[in-house]
Parts: C-alpha cells; structure tokens; sequence
C-alpha cells in the first residue's frame, strides 16, 4: 500500500487513499467525514513544510503572493500525446505555486504517470519521481479550494494521503467523476483531453484491482513547461 494512492473501492464511487509514511494512514469513501477547512492563500497558510519522502529534493518552496497571482498555463508533452492546462491561481495559489516551482525546476521531466483508473472514478495520476506511488517532492502543504469541489472530466487535481498532505503527485479527470471534495482542484485542461482519453481507451493491467492499475499505453512525461499568458 503506497503514498498518495488513489485506489477504487467495490463501492463504484468510493475512493480510497492510503499512506507509508512513518505517521498515517488515512482512507476516504464517498460519504466522508468533513475535512478541516482549507487554509487561506497567505504566506504563512501554504504550510510548506520538510517532510518525507524526498525524492529528487529541489528545496521548499518560499510562498511569494505577487509570483503566486500570475496566472499561467502548464504544458505537458508526454510520450502519447502534449496536455495543457489552465492553472487555477487565484482559487488555488498555494497549490500552484507549487506546481509551478517543481515544474521550473524540472521536477517532472523525466517521469511517468503511474496509474490509471477505468472503474469508478476515472483519472490518471502523475506526478511522482519513483513511479510507484508512494513518492514526494520532500515537503508538504495544505488543501484549498475545496469548498463545493467537484471533478468533470478535465479537472486537474492533487492526489494527498489525508488533510493537509499535498506533495508532488496530482491527476487528470479523463471521464466526469464522483469524489469527494478532498482533493485540491488547481487547473481546467484546455487541450490535450483527447490524448488522456486515448490513454483511458487502451486501459490498465489491474494490478492494484479491477480497473485500477499501470496504463497500458506508457505515459512518460518527457517535458513539463510554463507559460505565462
């Protein structure tokens, strides 16, 4: 059982997350319990803090408002296909903040998306340097935008392994999903979502359960870039 993994239940709706760290594990159904509420958008509430595990540490981010309200878009070209997405920083600048620090510093070049959902809820997670799930960027920090979330197809969200856990590992909503409002939602893909659903078609070997596993069609991302527009 891996880090920020996102996993389907028997339930077609349920969601379950499960942790390896040295301090929780947390699980999450369609009916939860009600999360703490998300911290607002100032320096001193991203809550970036050093945690493990670190894998291909490029430091802590230092929240900068300014920085953090310039929106931009994300472009991911990846081995199937280039996905872009609208980062949403005035609802979520914490998170993409972080995003874009990691992306600037090459974080993602070079890694894969290690697992795909058909079953239940419908998504691709990325976003994690070791490819097995339980990988991080050696921080954390907290939810927001959580209020009323909700995950149509083209949602970008961050996977998280319970309250306030964000790392480096997040998703695509490749089909409308039923989720509970856990997961931060940071950005709207605004082309590529024919390629996400390409990757879908061709399915997963199941190897965490029935729909629910490696894609079949590698999705390596080879180059993730901002762009400010």
């Amino acid at each position: 059982m891996s880090r920020n993994r996102l996993t389907v239940a028997a339930a077609a709706a349920a969601l379950v997350l499960t942790a390896t760290t040295a301090a929780s594990a947390a699980t999450v159904t369609a009916t939860p319990k009600a999360a703490p509420a998300a911290a607002p958008a100032a320096a001193a509430d991203c809550g970036f803090t050093k945690a493990v595990p670190a894998d291909d540490f490029k430091g802590i981010p230092v929240f900068d408002a300014a920085k953090a309200a310039k929106p931009y878009h994300a472009s991911l070209r990846t081995s199937q296909g280039t996905v872009t997405f609208q980062a949403l920083t005035a609802a979520a600048p914490c998170t993409t903040f972080s995003f874009r620090f990691l992306a600037d510093h090459g974080y993602y070049d070079g890694t894969h998306c290690h697992r795909l959902t058909t079953k239940g809820i419908f998504v691709l997670q990325c976003g994690d340097p070791t490819g097995t799930g339980a990988g991080g960027p050696g921080y954390s920090f907290n939810d927001e935008n959580l209020t009323g979330a909700t995950y149509p197809a083209g949602t970008v969200a961050m996977a998280n392994a319970g309250p306030n856990t964000n790392g480096s590992q997040f998703f695509f909503v490749w089909q409308d999903t039923k989720l509970p409002p856990l997961y931060t939602p940071f950005g709207k893909v605004t082309g590529g979502l024919d390629v996400l659903q390409k990757i879908a078609a061709a399915g997963e070997d199941d190897q965490n359960g029935p729909g629910d596993g490696y894609p079949t069609l590698p999705v390596d991302l080879r180059k993730v870039k901002i762009e400010n527009r």
